[in-house]
């Protein structure tokens, strides 16, 4: 899927549920939907002890919940989320260019040059 995509059925969805939340309410949103996310991995990876077996939910479905609200707020911003990371990505290719590579020339992706 498309991030474009993405942002159309995220729009969809909050829609259909009665709109957006106030900025503020949807950055806290976010700082939860990390904070899940980082209990998940400190579960699997860390020392953190689940509580029981149910206790943090699968990885996939926390970064799922971060995309999803990062969406959000990407409408309630009127950004186009995909030409912004693909003008991100050209950034920092660019500014890494020559540090990491270890040869010179474009970056591919899916066959396409950046």
């Amino acid at each position: 899927m498309k991030i474009k995509e993405a942002q159309e059925k995220v729009d969809d969805l909050i829609q259909h549920y009665g709109g957006y939340w106030q900025n503020l309410s949807m950055l806290a949103r976010l700082t939860e939907e990390v904070g899940e996310l980082s209990r998940a991995m400190n579960i699997k990876y860390g020392g953190k002890k689940a509580k029981s077996k149910d206790d943090g939910r699968a990885i996939e479905k926390e970064i799922a919940d971060v995309l999803l609200t990062l969406l959000a707020i990407a409408n309630q911003e009127k950004i186009d989320l995909g030409e912004e990371f693909e003008k991100k990505i050209i950034s920092d290719y660019e500014k890494c260019k020559g540090i990491y590579d270890k040869e010179e020339g474009k970056i591919k992706c899916r066959g396409e040059e950046l």
